[in-house]
């Protein structure tokens, strides 16, 4: 599981919505400039599932399923370059048939590029589904205590 703090910065229903730090994964990451940012700055804020009752100004800790993101990883980049190699190679078997006589690259790029955005327009689909999903969106697993709760459950404990 992939692990972030942030802080609360407002809470509708059973979502909260947090500001967290970019992390060095993000600097890697090809959609890091779609992440919605604040100030142009190294935050961002990112909608998640609130199970613990996490309110305004808390400190949490969010995680994210690893094996929700490999998939999602893959819908959103294999699955479309394995469409358009899968359209490009029906297109040249079609190019070899009588019925078609087009040229081999011609018909192969249109097949190709067809299969494309046939997958484009099924990772649409099937995001928009997965973002329904709760396995598929960041929760909040625990609130951190603040330094003054720190320091006053110090305090409770006698020395020695």
């Amino acid at each position: 599981m992939a692990t972030e703090e942030g802080i609360v910065t407002s809470v509708s229903g059973a979502t909260a919505w947090i500001k967290t730090k970019r992390s060095d994964a993000c600097d890697h990451c090809s959609s890091k400039d779609s992440c919605k940012t604040l100030g142009g700055g190294g935050e961002m804020a990112v909608e998640v599932i609130n199970r613990v009752g996490a309110k305004p100004g808390d400190h949490v800790v969010v995680n994210f399923k690893t094996s929700s993101l490999l998939k999602a990883t893959f819908l959103i980049y294999v699955l479309p370059i394995l469409c358009l190699m899968a359209g490009a190679g029906i297109g040249v078997k079609l190019s070899e048939t009588v019925l078609l006589s087009m040229d081999r690259s011609v018909l192969s790029a249109i097949t190709g590029f067809g299969a494309f955005a046939i997958a484009l327009g099924g990772v649409r689909i099937w995001g928009n589904r997965m973002a329904k999903k709760e396995s598929y969106r960041p929760s909040i697993i625990r609130i951190k205590p603040s330094r003054k709760e720190e320091t006053k459950e110090e305090s409770d404990y006698p020395e020695g």
